[in-house]
């Protein structure tokens, strides 16, 4: 299974800030296998939602979207981890899009498979007849969240923040 939830109970307590700043301090990766574990789910659905099954290139992509943030989060310090993620995922997902858009008909055409007793974890199974399909969807969905985006930047800081916590950050109004 592409998921997997770590066992350790020493470094799952720290925040997500706390565990950037051993990262860039220290360097120590295990501190960001802590926050692959925690957001590894988030980063599949999004990479999931852009790319056309199989499942196999979300699942790359977000491998490499990882090896990425060995890098970045060396010198990058962001104040909302799940939502730069997100947004991070989305633009990774973005590029491989269009880099699969110019490769033209010679990248091959994506491949559709239908869902089998695997897919049960992961019902939202996404078919797309074609290439052009795909990048109108993506553009589409690109599209509503950059609307989001806006609509959130427009909210009182207070009022965003509670719209972040929840849907992103997975957390309850108590």
């Amino acid at each position: 299974m592409f998921f997997r939830r770590s066992t350790s109970a020493a470094a799952a307590p720290l925040s997500d800030q706390e565990l950037l700043a051993r990262y860039r301090a220290h360097g120590d990766v295990a501190d960001l296998g802590v926050l692959y574990d925690r957001y590894l789910p988030e980063a599949f659905a999004v990479c999931r939602r852009y790319l056309a099954p199989p499942d196999e290139d979300a699942q790359d992509a977000v491998m490499q979207l990882f090896e990425h943030l060995v890098k970045a989060l060396r010198t990058h310090a962001p104040d909302n981890f799940p939502a730069w993620l997100h947004t991070t995922a989305r633009n990774h997902c973005l590029m491989q899009l269009r880099a699969h858009k110019r490769a033209g008909p010679s990248a091959g055409p994506l491949i559709l498979r239908f869902p089998d007793a695997a897919d049960v974890e992961t019902a939202a199974v996404r078919h797309l007849p074609n290439e052009e399909a795909a990048a109108e969807d993506a553009e589409a969905t690109e599209n509503r969240l950059q609307s989001v985006e806006a609509a959130l930047a427009q909210l009182p800081a207070a009022q965003r923040r509670c719209l972040e916590l929840f849907y992103l950050e997975k957390k309850c109004y108590r």
